[in-house]
């Protein structure tokens, strides 16, 4: 799966916030992403990620 900086990822379960939405600002082994609702950010293994994702919007 091809996913690189910028891209906006919609994933299966909402943020607590109500976001499917968020935003990747870095990339690797794990990826740091933000919630376009709120913008909390999280880093994330790129495996649980992955398996996570709806799709990339």
């Amino acid at each position: 799966m091809e996913i690189n900086v910028g891209d906006i990822l919609k994933l299966k379960k909402q943020h607590p916030c109500g976001s499917h939405e968020w935003e990747v600002l870095r990339v690797g082994a794990d990826f740091r992403i933000k919630c376009r609702g709120c913008g909390h950010q999280i880093m994330i293994a790129r495996k649980l990620l992955e398996k996570n994702i709806k799709e990339i919007l």
